[in-house]
């Protein structure tokens, strides 16, 4: 029974690394805001708007406790789920997490890169993004650093980077 767990800020490729290390272990893939969104019938935006912040968590930590009791899984949580309640802790018993630790400067270009609506970025400007995404990592680093592994990922904005974080964090799990 293999239950990995993937932590980190958005943007530092959770759900890219995941859906590969998934993919080459043969394991089922669940990002948790997808099956947040397929459980409540509604985007995480949405959600955000009718419940707030904090009625968002709440149902994040209980769709946590939901997905993380499936066996043979890889699981990339939202970049705050380890910040609130005691979902880190809560991690570290149900499986190997791991934390996607990357750069602000990496942050920045993934999430340029990325289609994905992030209701926490809408409307900056490029010195803007830049100077929140630093506030925030800072906030949540404590709780990321609690993961077991850590993974320092680079630019993956190709398809060779991508197979060389799996490679690496295969390897790093496997030890």
């Amino acid at each position: 029974m293999k239950r990995i767990i993937l932590v980190g800020y958005m943007g530092a490729g959770k759900t890219t690394v995941g859906k590969a290390l998934a993919k080459d272990l043969q394991l089922q893939f669940y990002d948790l805001d997808w099956y947040i969104e397929s459980r409540l019938r509604k985007t995480i935006p949405q959600i955000f708007a009718e419940k707030g912040e904090e009625g968002f968590r709440e149902v994040e930590r209980r769709l946590l406790h939901e997905v993380a009791e499936f066996e043979d899984v890889v699981i990339s949580c939202g970049g705050g789920t380890p910040c609130f309640f005691d979902n880190m802790d809560y991690m570290n018993r149900q499986g190997d997490v791991v934390y996607l630790k990357a750069s602000v400067d990496v942050l920045v270009k993934h999430l340029k890169m990325g289609k994905t609506e992030r209701p926490l970025l809408k409307g900056k400007s490029p010195e803007e993004l830049e100077n929140f995404i630093r506030q925030q990592l800072e906030k949540r680093e404590p709780y990321y650093q609690k993961a077991v592994h850590t993974l320092d990922v680079s630019l993956m904005d190709n398809y060779e980077k991508i197979k060389l974080t799996v490679a690496k964090l295969r390897e790093q799990l496997l030890q």
